[in-house]
């Protein structure tokens, strides 16, 4: 559950995830501590270029010049997707980063989806 090195050796796809991460990571962060206050553990930032029906769009591309759309999720509903099955419900607990301090997306592209995780900028 780390991040996948085919990212981390395509320097030109992290800088587009990172730079539109710069412009809407206080936005996430929110987010994430408004799920977890409300006990929805595990917030989830599912991103893409295309709309996909996992979670619901928190910030549509276009709204702020972006290249990636932005949906909020959890574990909850990627369980109930299979995205994460149940044999892998542990693993995915131990390899999650602290929500505080980094942000999980789900990148789903044409040649990657995966979980990547991001530090919060500090303030």
């Amino acid at each position: 559950m780390q991040n996948d090195p085919e990212l981390q050796q395509n320097a030109k796809y992290l800088g587009e995830i990172t730079k539109d991460f710069a412009i809407v990571a206080e936005t996430l962060k929110e987010a994430s501590y408004q799920l977890r206050v409300r006990e929805f553990d595990f917030p989830i930032f599912p991103i893409s270029k295309e709309e996909i029906s996992i979670g619901q769009l928190l910030i549509h591309r276009s709204e702020l010049a972006l290249q990636w759309n932005y949906y909020v999720s959890f574990l909850d509903e990627f369980l109930q997707r299979k995205l994460v099955t149940e044999e892998y419900i542990e693993d995915f607990k131990k390899s999650y980063k602290n929500p505080d301090e980094q942000c999980c997306l789900f990148v789903v592209d044409k040649v990657f989806t995966s979980f990547v995780y991001l530090p919060y900028p500090i303030d």
